[in-house]
């Protein structure tokens, strides 16, 4: 995960900026747009701080504290400024070196990748001026994603448009991409939510979205892992790179990873899987509150009998016994005695990490960009602050990466080839 600050010029192509903030996102990435004045009479900040769940810069003296150097404190945490769009105005800025805005003092403030996507009209594009300043950032490192051809907003055909969203993200990801440090290896993530069926209308299921198992995935994929995903039902978009296993239930989490997991090093428990399902299986018609008769029967009490789901991460534990491969990491969503309840789980699964949060917490567990784990393994326990998601995934992998490191510091190993037969237990981990 990286910060990323985003920087939009008034070009048409700003509209397509949106598009940009949500890739890098989706790549696992944090965002901070920065508009210059003319952007606001293409796209509202509103927008953007929709994406990014952060406030939009536009101004470099906006009131507050120390907001007149605000641009300094961004310089040095972001990993990469892009610009896109870049209007032929903020490209000679950024060649000139001229600052009198927010996003033009920031570039000349960072030391972080510089990328540039320009966008404007064929024969601007094509002017001498522009030419020489394409080539001045050029030369001083600045990354440039050329336009694409096409219809213009002015009407014309040619070269001028903004680049595609996901060329500028795929850019982007490769400048701030760190080391190859997952190379070879192949990490199994679940995230999301199980739902159990009552009928072909309702279901049990809880708050998850996936958040975290996404981001440990998107992590990986950055890496350079093979990563392979098994979902539950959410509505937010996986990594492009992973591969994906769409599953609902309990039961097909459970197949799907203990069919997987013995081709990968390791395997992160990031779902949120339901301890409970409806015995017997759900009704193959709705359940009607009516009784056969048409008559209202709603008071009538209704009550459902419950069967434990199968414990994915007691089997992996069980099924891997005393070898180093995979790598177990489970979640534990507690609202008490979080470290106590995540010690014994530890020992209680034999896994080697236990990513433990108290889901109490407003900012922190289920529905939010944020979290506070404690990260438990047979050393003690490590506290970590409140962070993002996309940043504690980083942490996680660092966990694992080490352990590989340790059980095996040269090459991936192909884990046992066996499969264990599924068994009844008590796992639930948080997303």
């Amino acid at each position: 995960m990286a910060l990323i600050a985003l920087g939009v010029s008034g070009g048409i192509g700003a509209y397509k900026a949106v598009e940009v903030a949500r890739g890098l996102q989706q790549a696992g990435h944090d965002v901070v747009a920065i508009m210059t004045a003319s952007a606001h009479q293409f796209v509202g900040r509103v927008t953007f701080e929709a994406i990014t769940h952060r406030r939009v810069i536009t101004d470099q003296f906006e009131a507050g504290a120390n907001a007149d150097i605000e641009h300094i404190a961004l310089a040095t945490d972001m990993a990469a400024l892009v610009v896109a769009p870049a209007t032929a105005n903020i490209i000679g800025k950024l060649a000139l070196g001229i600052a009198d805005d927010f996003l033009t003092s920031l570039y000349l403030a960072t030391r972080a990748p510089v990328l540039v996507a320009p966008a404007m009209n064929t024969n601007m594009f094509g002017h001498e001026a522009v030419v020489q300043n394409l080539a001045t950032l050029r030369q001083r490192g600045v990354h440039i994603v050329g336009p694409g051809e096409g219809y213009l907003a002015c009407g014309w055909i040619g070269q001028g448009r903004l680049a595609e969203p996901a060329d500028v993200v795929a850019a982007t990801d490769a400048i701030v991409r760190p080391a190859a440090s997952l190379t070879g290896r192949r990490i199994l993530v679940t995230a999301g939510p199980t739902y159990e069926d009552l009928d072909p209308v309702r279901y049990l299921g809880n708050r998850s979205s996936g958040r975290m198992g996404l981001a440990v995935a998107a992590e990986a994929v950055r890496r350079g892992a093979r990563v392979v995903l098994v979902l539950g039902p959410s509505t937010l978009d996986p990594p492009r790179e992973a591969e994906v296993i769409r599953v609902r239930s309990a039961a097909e989490m459970h197949q799907a990873v203990m069919t997987r997991a013995r081709e990968a090093d390791a395997v992160v428990m990031a779902a949120a899987v339901a301890d409970y399902a409806v015995q017997g299986g759900p009704e193959p018609q709705k359940i009607s509150k009516t009784t056969n008769g048409g008559q209202d029967d709603s008071e009538r009490p209704w009550s459902l009998t419950l069967t434990r789901t199968a414990d994915i991460l007691a089997d992996l534990g069980a099924w891997r016994s005393d070898r180093d491969r995979p790598v177990l990491v489970g979640f534990a969503a507690e609202t008490q005695d979080v470290v106590a309840r995540a010690t014994a789980k530890l020992a209680r699964k034999g896994i080697d990490l236990v990513v433990a949060n108290d889901v109490s917490r407003a900012d922190a567990g289920f529905e939010v960009d944020t979290n506070a784990a404690v990260l438990v393994d047979a050393a003690g326990a490590t506290e970590l602050p409140l962070q993002l998601k996309t940043t504690l995934a980083g942490a996680i992998l660092d966990r694992i990466e080490t352990r590989l490191r340790d059980t095996d510091p040269t090459e991936p190993q192909t884990p046992d080839q066996t499969v264990p037969p599924g068994s009844d237990g008590d796992l639930h981990e948080p997303s």
